[in-house]
């Protein structure tokens, strides 16, 4: 392996292991979450300059940090007429110092650093982006495509979400508790939206975006870790790895979509189905009940088909209902619906359907059109079956999920 080569795989594995944990240690002492990120961009870029021709260091995110702060200092200088740029120095020069041994740990504030992210001040509808920004490292452009905003939208966005943080000096904290749970809410449904983004793009089709999932189950295992008696905390990383234990059968080996029901329970990922079913019985211990931990349950429902035994489509009912009750969530309502027609028959289910279908949300949500046409085609309605099946494919974005509606509905 060339020195260039091995000098780029290095850096790449540094950023991937190291990143976040790099940006909320700078950000965390200078309340600059846009400087940290800028010293680090040029650290890296230092890095492939000078790693090739001196070698790769011991211990390259040391290497990393040093360089960054080197460059904060050297910002801080140049805006030197700024109120804070001597405190900014002074500080930098005396963690440079302290932090002058290679082998010195590196404090993991990443936890830190989301929950500054969700602070009530910030926007509701950017803590998400936020936190994949600054934990991640994606790119505006990238968070863009994921959230569906234009990318200087989203730049702009983030960018005046970075600018509060330093203006406003919210603190890089874990917040008490009669705090935690907004801000807890907010991290963890960023973490959901990553994962339920990468998810919906399980063949990696977008060869230039990283994969989302598997960046927010890492996300959610740090926050588990971190956070090991926050039972919803749990719930959610149970709920990902239940879903991400079927990911191999959720294709055929043309790449053919495959819906759950029709999935061969033998390619589901047993380790990781028993790491969720573990994180779900620690999380019931803990006495509190919460959106993901029901939803996890759920799919604990569905995965006992790998144990022979069929889906327990009640217990799988009487969980929406309590998450409709908890969450008011359509999505909850439509899956209800699926599993009302599988305990009280096709008509109850479309029933449950028509009592949400005035809900303005679900005119472009392709899963409700979905659900309905299999609904619509089981009870003989093949005209509006039809119809439903044409809005859920000009809905679908995933070509191969596109074709399997497509399938059905020549089917009729």
């Amino acid at each position: 392996m060339s020195d260039e080569r091995q000098a780029h795989d290095a850096a790449a594995a540094a950023a991937r292991r190291s990143y976040g944990r790099l940006v909320a240690y700078l950000s965390a002492r200078t309340r600059d979450v846009a400087g940290a990120e800028d010293a680090l961009s040029e650290a890296f870029a230092a890095a492939l300059a000078d790693w090739p021709k001196s070698g790769v260091p011991r211990n390259p995110e040391a290497w990393l940090l040093a360089a960054a702060r080197r460059r904060s200092i050297d910002a801080a200088r140049r805006r030197r007429t700024a109120a804070e740029a001597s405190g900014h120095v002074q500080l930098l020069a005396e963690e440079i110092a302290a932090m002058a041994e290679e082998s010195a740990p590196i404090p993991d504030e990443r936890l830190s650093l989301m929950f500054a992210c969700a602070h009530p001040a910030i926007e509701a509808s950017i803590r998400a982006p936020l936190i994949l920004q600054t934990i991640l490292g994606f790119d505006a452009a990238t968070i863009a495509s994921a959230f569906l905003v234009s990318p200087a939208a989203m730049g702009q966005r983030l960018a005046r979400a970075k600018a509060k943080i330093r203006l406003a000096g919210i603190p890089f904290r874990t917040p008490e508790r009669e705090a935690m749970a907004e801000r807890l809410d907010a991290v963890l449904a960023a973490i959901y939206a990553a994962f339920a983004e990468g998810w919906s793009d399980p063949a990696g089709a977008e060869a230039k975006r990283r994969n989302l999932a598997e960046e927010a189950i890492w996300l959610g295992r740090l926050v588990a870790e971190l956070l090991p008696n926050e039972a919803e905390a749990l719930g959610l990383l149970a709920l990902m790895l239940y879903s991400d234990a079927r990911r191999p059968a959720r294709r055929d080996k043309d790449g053919e979509f495959v819906p759950l029901g029709e999935q061969d329970p033998r390619l589901w990922e047993a380790g990781l189905i028993g790491e969720a079913e573990d994180l779900l019985r620690r999380a019931h211990q803990l006495g509190v009940i919460g959106r993901y931990q029901l939803e996890a349950a759920v799919q604990s429902a569905h995965v006992a088909r790998r144990l022979g035994r069929g889906v327990d489509w009640p217990a799988i009912v009487a969980l929406y209902d309590a998450l409709c009750g908890l969450t008011g969530s359509p999505v909850a309502a439509i899956n209800r619906a699926v599993a009302l027609a599988e305990t009280q028959g096709v008509v109850s289910g479309l029933a449950a359907l028509d009592a949400i279908s005035s809900d303005a949300r679900l005119a472009e949500y392709q899963p409700y059109w979905a659900a309905r046409a299999d609904l619509l085609a089981r009870t003989g309605d093949r005209a509006a079956a039809q119809e439903a099946y044409d809005q859920a494919i000009g809905l679908e974005a995933d070509p191969a999920v596109r074709r399997f509606l497509q399938r059905r509905r020549a089917a009729l």
